[in-house]
């Protein structure tokens, strides 16, 4: 059986490295699942990922919030709210093909942005939520 947030992670992965705007911003297409040890700031990781039951009585259909994680060592916050706003255009309302699935919508519900312990690395947090309905 497919599995329905594994195939909204492959859309959006796919629509991150397929944006020049947002690949312009990272100097390549350094979205991840699992970083690569050693790997150079700036990044995008995928976070948190919540899948819900949002059936109708008639019709199968899932809720998803997931998280992207910005990562910078430039001064400042500047370049994390230019990938956050990046992000946001990449996907907010954009119709993503999902294998087995139908994308319902896809919605941006915030952004954060903060510095990190280390005082070296800002960390912008950008959570979305999605509908989905599986193909018959």
């Amino acid at each position: 059986m497919a599995n329905a947030q594994w195939a909204l992670q492959q859309a959006v992965y796919s629509a991150l490295i397929g944006d020049l705007a947002v690949t312009s911003l990272l100097g390549g297409p350094h979205v991840y699942d699992d970083v690569p040890q050693g790997k150079d700031y700036p990044y995008l990781t995928f976070g948190q990922s919540s899948l819900r039951d949002w059936s109708t009585g008639s019709d199968d259909g899932a809720e998803h919030i997931f998280t992207l994680h910005v990562w910078s060592r430039e001064a400042g916050r500047k370049q994390v709210y230019e990938l956050m706003a990046a992000l946001r255009t990449a996907l907010h309302e954009r119709a993503l093909a999902m294998t087995g699935f139908a994308l319902i919508n896809l919605r941006h519900e915030f952004s954060d942005a903060r510095r990190e312990p280390d005082g070296d690395t800002y960390h912008g947090t950008v959570r979305f939520r999605a509908v989905s309905e599986p193909l018959v």
